[in-house]
Order: C-alpha cells, then structure tokens, then sequence
C-alpha cells in the first residue's frame, strides 16, 4: 500500500511540476528505437522540425506513406518526418519490424526514419506518445490518438506546434504553412 501511496504522490508531483515548467520534459530526452532495434537520438533532429506519425501496413489511410516520402524528400532541410508503426487501430500493423520495413520500402520507397512498433494510447503507451498527447508534459496542448496516421508537428526546439488527425494529408496546407 505504501508503494502504490508513493507512486501515486510522485506521478501528482511530477505532473505538478510538468504544469508549472512545461520544459520539465523534454522531447529530445525521450527514448526510441528505429525499426532495426537500435537507439534513435531525437536530439539529432534539433533545429528541424519534427512530424510524429503513427501508421499501419493495413489502414485506408496507408497510401499517406506516398506524401510522407514526399513531404521528407522536399522539406529535407527542414523536416523529419518520423513513423512510428502501430498496432493498436483494429490490428492494421500485425507485421514483425521486419515486415514492416519491408512493406514500407518495397510498397511507397520510404526513407524517413522508422521506429519499432509501440503503443499510442492505453496503459503501455510509449512516453514520446504520453509527451506529444498531455498539455501537462508538453506544455501546448492535450490531445487523443484517433486512429492511424494522426500527426503531430513539433519545432525546432522540441516544442509542440499542433497534431491533425488522419484525415489531414500530408501535404495539406493546414502542416505545409508552418513548413
């Protein structure tokens, strides 16, 4: 019981803090793996601009693999575009990581860095995922992952710009105006 007290208090305060120093955690501290199991060092992409996409081998949204290649190869000087494969949207990215990068090189010639499959949402939601969605962390905005290929644009300081859903394409007017 102590424990769970313990944990508890500190996750309040923690988050109390996060309210109070919305820099209390910072994006480039948060740990990844690129889909071929090895470390991904968000801090490299300092001074880029980064987009956050969940996506999925199985989704109607699937073909939104064709602008992020684009988007990456265009605004190259600029933009990151990071895939974060997921499994959590009627099971529409069952592959291994292995798969996956095959699927996605093969199918739409993606180059943007990948990353291996984790969770958007739920108790084993991954902690770039609780930053990107949870004012409180990311000191913008909160926010739920709806389904495959939501978005999340962040700044060249590790700062959050704004998240469109599935629906918003790549390329739309409503990402590329702060491009």
């Amino acid at each position: 019981m102590k424990t769970l007290l313990y944990t508890i208090c500190m996750g309040v305060t923690l988050m109390l803090s996060a309210q109070n120093n919305p820099t209390a955690m910072n994006l480039y501290d948060i740990a990844l793996q690129d889909i071929d199991g090895n470390a991904m060092d968000l801090s490299a992409y300092k001074g880029k601009k980064i987009l956050f996409v969940n996506v999925a081998s199985k989704c109607g949204f699937t073909p939104q693999y064709e602008d992020l290649e684009k988007m990456s190869a265009l605004y190259k000087d600029k933009l990151v575009v990071i895939g974060l494969p997921c499994n959590q949207f009627m099971s529409q990215e069952p592959g291994s990581n292995e798969d996956i990068k095959e699927f996605c090189s093969a199918t739409y010639g993606v180059t943007f860095p990948m990353t291996d499959k984790i969770e958007v949402k739920g108790p084993g939601q991954h902690p770039l995922y609780k930053w990107l969605t949870n004012k409180a962390l990311n000191g913008k905005v909160s926010s739920s992952v709806k389904w495959n290929f939501q978005k999340y644009l962040v700044d060249e300081n590790g700062a959050l710009i704004d998240y469109f859903y599935s629906t918003t394409k790549p390329m739309s007017d409503k990402i590329t105006k702060y491009l």
